[in-house]
């Protein structure tokens, strides 16, 4: 019998599990992919945001404000990317500037410090890349860039070093109540009886929310596609860039990401396939045309790639965190943006509920920090000659975009990486201009070498994502 059963590992999971880790308990987070962050974790905006778009006395406006205090912390804590660099709302006409003077108004009542609104020659002042229509902006200095998969996986790796346990490839497909607590079925027929479940399942949290509580829960997906530019064109900006929101949520923005990427998008389109992640030659071309507006001199040239996600979205229009009506099953759902801004004061407010549900006492032992794989591109000379005197895997360049080093590839292995997109969150191998094409034959060969399997069973992504089909008969 479990304590705890976290399901689903994303940044929502992996954040709570890190947290209830603090306590006493036998806690066990169940993904249904091969790896965690492979959800709507590894397909957003990366943005921590302020807090002045959220309603005033939602769970969305408390969670997102009281969370993005907490990141400068937590990064040096977790050793994850993270850097406050400012964004701002832009106003093309006078409607939009009422839009903004209310988003100003709401930042205030939410408690966003540092607010103030500017012209539109103070805006291009700041980003001189802004086009010349902006008549005035919104700016929240307090706005944040992070890399979400990275601060998932050490989230994850704490959690590990604290005790908890994660099983992959592990589907819930069914949810039995028992007199004392919940027996978990899961899709390769494994069992798990435990006290508590906390119900993180994203866009399935109402599946599994409806197996067993009589109050049902309607998540909807909705899908919005990204493009993603070479780094080589990071002076578009280096403030996050809003146009105004929608009732379908913030719009297309023009953002740095923590590496020096440029991200454009989302897109934002509910569908009915909830494992629909297509992207879309309608939805690229909207996003190309909304984030122009913002930026017209963005280099279509310069894309070298593009990617979608799918948004938790509640018809409440708010989360929900709470216990569902059947005792011991805590739902964590809808979280749509600012869901990865709300994540760190979500897990703090969920463990604190569960632990005193179940009675838990806190760890004297609790460690709660952990150092990152070194990125041995952006160290110092001397550094990196130090890291190559005691691994001389470092003195070996595999992915020459990134400048990533077989250490840090085979160290990527050693904390959980099984496959080719695993090895690429945690050391972004395969994410540089030519987006794999060199690397990834020697990532395979390391892959193969470190998990002890055939080159033709390593895959992209898990599941039947497999690379090669076959060997060439001599």
């Amino acid at each position: 019998m479990l304590d705890v059963v976290i399901i689903g590992g994303g940044i929502i999971g992996t954040s709570i599990a890190r947290e209830v880790s603090r306590y006493q308990a036998n806690v066990l987070v169940l993904e249904k992919e091969n790896d965690i962050a492979c959800g709507a974790t590894k397909a957003n905006s990366g943005i921590v945001h302020a807090g002045f778009d959220a309603e005033s006395g939602t769970l969305k406006a408390k969670f997102n404000v009281l969370g993005n205090r907490m990141f400068d912390e937590l990064a040096k804590e977790l050793d994850f990317p993270f850097k406050r660099n400012g964004a701002m709302v832009l106003a093309f006409d006078e409607d939009q500037e009422g839009i903004i003077k209310s988003l100003y108004q709401k930042g205030q009542v939410n408690g966003v410090e540092g607010l103030e609104i500017i012209s539109g020659d103070e805006a291009r002042l700041r980003e001189p890349q802004i086009a010349p229509a902006v008549t005035a902006a919104l700016y929240a200095p307090t706005s944040g860039i992070v890399s979400p998969y990275e601060m998932a996986i050490a989230y994850a790796e704490n959690a590990v070093a604290n005790g908890v346990g994660f099983k992959m490839n592990a589907e819930v497909k069914q949810i039995e109540k028992l007199d004392n607590g919940f027996r978990i079925i899961t899709s390769n027929n494994a069992y798990y009886e435990t006290k508590a479940i906390i119900n993180c399942a994203g866009v399935y949290a109402d599946d599994l929310n409806n197996q067993v509580s009589e109050h049902k829960l309607q998540i909807i997906a909705r899908k919005g596609e990204y493009f993603l530019f070479d780094k080589s064109n990071t002076a578009f900006t280096g403030t996050t860039l809003f146009q105004t929101p929608s009732k379908m949520g913030k719009g297309v923005l023009v953002t740095p990401a923590t590496h020096g990427n440029i991200i454009i998008g989302p897109t934002a389109k509910d569908v009915d396939d909830k494992d629909e992640l297509a992207t879309t030659f309608e939805g690229l071309q909207e996003t190309w045309e909304k984030a122009l507006r913002t930026m017209p001199n963005l280099n279509r040239r310069a894309i070298i790639t593009a990617f979608s996600g799918l948004r938790a979205h509640s018809l409440t229009n708010d989360f929900t965190v709470s216990f569902s009506d059947v005792p011991g099953f805590y739902n964590v759902a809808g979280i749509e943006s600012p869901g990865l801004s709300s994540a760190p004061a979500i897990a703090i407010h969920v463990s604190k509920e569960i632990a005193e549900y179940l009675g838990l006492e806190k760890k004297a032992n609790f460690n709660g920090t952990r150092k990152a794989i070194p990125h041995f591109a952006v160290l110092p000379d001397e550094k990196k000659a130090e890291l190559i005197q005691e691994n001389p895997l470092f003195g070996r360049i595999v992915c020459r975009c990134e400048v990533i080093t077989e250490a840090e590839i085979r160290e990527a292995i050693a904390r959980g990486a099984t496959d080719l997109d695993g090895i690429k969150r945690r050391t972004r191998a395969g994410m540089g201009r030519c987006q794999g094409g060199f690397c990834t034959p020697r990532i395979m060969e390391i892959l193969a070498q470190e998990l002890k399997i055939d080159l033709t069973e390593i895959t992209k992504n898990g599941r039947q994502s497999r690379i090669l089909i076959g060997k060439v008969k001599e």
